[in-house]
């Protein structure tokens, strides 16, 4: 199977331009044969990199790109997953999107950093809500629940998600590893070397595909309404240049690291893998020792 990793840019702040940078590379992804398509975190509709430039003083400015990125959020379901169940129906592929989720179940005034999982029949079949949130993205999204912490039956496999850094967590891996998942999509900012090693060595550890996808957003992708854009060096022309990779479950790099380019990256893979990987070590299997440690996750 072909599998993808969109490192793209979105039209920030703006929902409407971002869901159709989206369809498109979902349509290319599909007529090129790909079967899954994962993009970066927060893709609708942008990362909120402000959180590490402007300090928690600076009420006025915050309340102000605060309530853009509400306006500019997505409820599960509404107008945009509807745009995008078309778009994977009709590319005949299955989608991971990272976005900013509004708590539509009570207050629609508070976010999550949530991914969602679209079959390629045009279902939602699920979505993780990120369970916490790194450093200064504390001050934009709230923390998830376990109830999330799953994976999905898809025509590639079992899919599940984590996002950037809960990746760190040690039980979260956990919980995805006994849910039996063969392909793990992680939408991230982070584009690190160290970030990369720590992919190849968690699809090692569970014996999985992983996707790290990551946004690749220069400093002319920010419209210069935004002030915090001035904050950056001058001369710096990449807030972020992705990185992206599509790593196998003997830990090797199947496709990438994309750097400073705009582009889907494209990997073959073959679910047999997995099981040849694991013949060794099974970290949710013959090496789970579930006689010594027990393990669980608070689904409610």
């Amino acid at each position: 199977m072909k599998v993808a990793a969109a490192q793209l840019a979105p039209k920030f702040l703006d929902k409407e331009q971002t869901v159709k940078i989206a369809c498109k590379a979902i349509a290319e992804a599909g007529k090129n044969g790909c079967k899954l398509i994962v993009f970066p975190e927060a893709f609708i509709s942008g990362y909120p990199d402000w959180v590490w430039l402007i300090p928690n003083s600076k009420g006025v400015e915050l309340n102000e790109l605060y309530i853009k990125l509400v306006e500019n959020a997505v409820s599960v379901p509404d107008e945009t997953t509807a745009v995008l169940c078309k778009a994977a129906k009709s590319a005949n592929i299955n989608i991971v999107m990272g976005m900013h989720e509004k708590n539509s179940e009570s207050s629609s005034a508070s976010l999550y950093n949530s991914i969602l999982f679209i079959n390629d029949t045009g279902k939602i079949i699920g979505k993780h809500r990120k369970l916490i949130p790194t450093g200064g993205e504390r001050l934009v999204w709230a923390q998830g629940k376990g109830d999330t912490l799953k994976s999905y039956k898809t025509t590639v496999g079992k899919l599940g998600g984590l996002i950037c850094w809960e990746s760190f967590m040690p039980l979260a891996r956990t919980a995805i590893y006994e849910s039996g998942v063969q392909i793990l999509a992680v939408p991230t900012w982070d584009k690190s070397p160290a970030w990369l090693n720590s992919m190849q060595a968690y699809a090692r550890e569970g014996g999985v595909f992983i996707i790290s996808c990551c946004m690749a957003l220069k400093i002319e992708d920010i419209p210069d309404e935004y002030q915090f854009k001035k904050l950056y060096p001058e001369g710096r022309e990449w807030i972020n240049t992705g990185n992206s990779c599509i790593i196998g479950p003997n830990g090797k790099i199947l496709a990438g690291p994309l750097e400073a380019e705009k582009g889907i990256l494209y990997a073959d893979i073959n679910l047999k893998d997995i099981i040849a990987s694991k013949r060794m070590f099974d970290v949710a299997g013959h090496y789970a020792r579930h006689d010594v440690f027990n393990f669980c996750v608070n689904s409610r």
